[in-house]
């Protein structure tokens, strides 16, 4: 047996940083992992290998192996390298796959980010729609925890016909216009009635309707996202100005999904973007959510008539089925002989965040299922949140797990400007002019509660 270091040939062994490249003794090698890249592209081999510094003299036995080895492996710091570590696997996912097309001909693709939790978020290009979000429950067992369906003409025939917004997101002006109808400038502009006698969530054909195009995927040490772009030319719907939108979706591996839009116009115009994402945390098709708990940061909303326009002034929730302020039943107070929940037949009301609106997203709520122990948060820099019941449910529609959908089996939490804000001048504007950037945040994150069924 040969003695340890007894004439044999020196070998180092090193781990490299991503994105490494080594250049010595004419030997250029791309790091492991780079896809095309993984082979050598061009080696040089020396003419012999001197004796090494600090090693023992190389046995003449042994000297052609070691050429064998300049010759099959990259040369660090004057050493042959035996093995050089992978990457590690990114935090978070990304696949890409076509989902079908519309029926005018255009494709339609899906993509899927999922992290190491085992959190998984798909979406599609039709609409820039959330098509499904899987969480663990206090168990590690995986639900879909979004209202959906499996095909694509689920969502261009049913959520169209029924005016469900599934996921999607909306524009130009998400929530109701009066009448469809707001001035700017001196200029009146009108927008297609859609939900008698108001304007709702954009126009007959809004951004949920629209296939948007795939601008481009980035993945770091802690997530990853995909970009989607429109363009919504001067006079879409009714609304001034060409529009170039941008909405990121990004997972990390905290189980945070996050919704960056972005927005800019050549003409001054209004504009207020959402997601209408149906929530179940107990699982899609699993029922009702009346006994999620449900805590909103909020002390005051806004009051609407019968046909949900604002009345005007802002109210606060206390003494009102609206004072969510302490975490409780959703269902506690969903059936009260209230006007607004009677007018809505259910919840269907706009809260303002109590900390301001700024840069940096703050809690706007946190919801919680007893029974499986998910729980989400709610974080935005948006001003208010539109909580909805999904009153309109009525058992005509059947998602992905081919139950029928009914009223209160998912609540969606809408973080966006108040409804008909353009014609309420002391609401928080809604005008975006040539030269600013619409800029706002929504996080949605995901986690297990202690507290447990009783």
């Amino acid at each position: 047996m040969m003695p340890r270091g007894a004439g044999a040939c020196p070998v180092r062994t090193v781990s490299l940083p991503p994105h490494t490249h080594l250049r010595h003794a004419g030997a250029v090698v791309a790091r492991i992992g780079e896809g095309r890249h993984d082979w050598p592209t061009r080696v040089a081999v020396p003419r012999h290998i001197p004796d090494i510094a600090g090693y023992p003299p190389m046995s003449p036995l042994l000297r052609p192996f070691c050429l064998m080895l300049a010759a099959l492996a990259p040369v660090v710091g004057g050493l042959p390298v035996a093995w050089a570590a992978p990457a590690p696997a990114p935090a978070v996912s990304f696949d890409r796959a076509p989902f079908g097309a519309t029926d005018d001909g255009h494709a339609v693709e899906q993509f899927t980010l999922r992290n190491a939790h085992g959190v998984t978020v798909r979406f599609m290009t039709y609409g820039a729609t959330i098509t499904a979000i899987e969480t663990p429950d206090r168990h590690g067992d995986m639900r879909d925890v979004v209202l959906g369906f499996p095909t694509l003409s689920g969502y261009t025939h049913d959520s169209a016909r029924g005016g469900l917004f599934f996921g999607a997101i909306i524009g130009r002006y998400a929530n109701r216009l009066a009448r469809g109808t707001f001035s700017l400038h001196g200029h009146t502009y009108h927008v297609a009635i859609t939900a008698p006698p108001n304007a709702l969530h954009g126009g007959k054909k809004g951004f949920d309707k629209q296939v948007w195009t795939f601008e481009g995927e980035q993945t770091d040490a802690h997530g990853a996202s995909v970009t989607l772009g429109l363009i919504s030319p001067d006079g879409d719907q009714g609304f001034p100005g060409t529009l170039h939108v941008h909405v990121t979706y990004r997972l990390d591996d905290a189980n945070t999904l996050g919704v960056h839009y972005t927005a800019t116009t050549d003409r001054p115009t209004v504009l207020n973007l959402t997601n209408h994402s149906y929530f179940n945390l107990a699982g899609e098709g699993s029922g009702s959510i009346e006994n999620h708990i449900l805590r909103i940061n909020a002390d005051t909303f806004t009051p609407t008539d019968a046909t949900s326009i604002p009345l005007g002034p802002i109210a606060s929730v206390a003494g009102t089925p609206m004072d969510f302020r302490t975490a409780h039943r959703i269902g506690d107070h969903l059936r009260d002989n209230d006007p607004q929940i009677m007018y809505a037949r259910g919840y269907d009301q706009n809260w303002i965040i109590n900390t301001p609106a700024g840069t940096t997203p703050r809690l706007a709520a946190q919801i919680s299922d007893p029974a499986s122990g998910r729980m989400m948060e709610v974080w935005t820099t948006q001003p208010g949140l539109q909580v909805y019941t999904s009153n309109s449910l009525d058992g005509a529609y059947a998602g992905v797990s081919g139950r029928a959908y009914r009223q209160t089996d998912a609540v969606a939490f809408e973080a966006e400007h108040f409804p008909d804000s353009p014609n309420h001048p002391d609401f928080p504007t809604t005008e975006l002019r040539p030269g600013q950037t619409f800029d706002h945040t929504t996080l949605f994150h995901f986690g297990i509660s202690a507290t447990k069924a009783p």
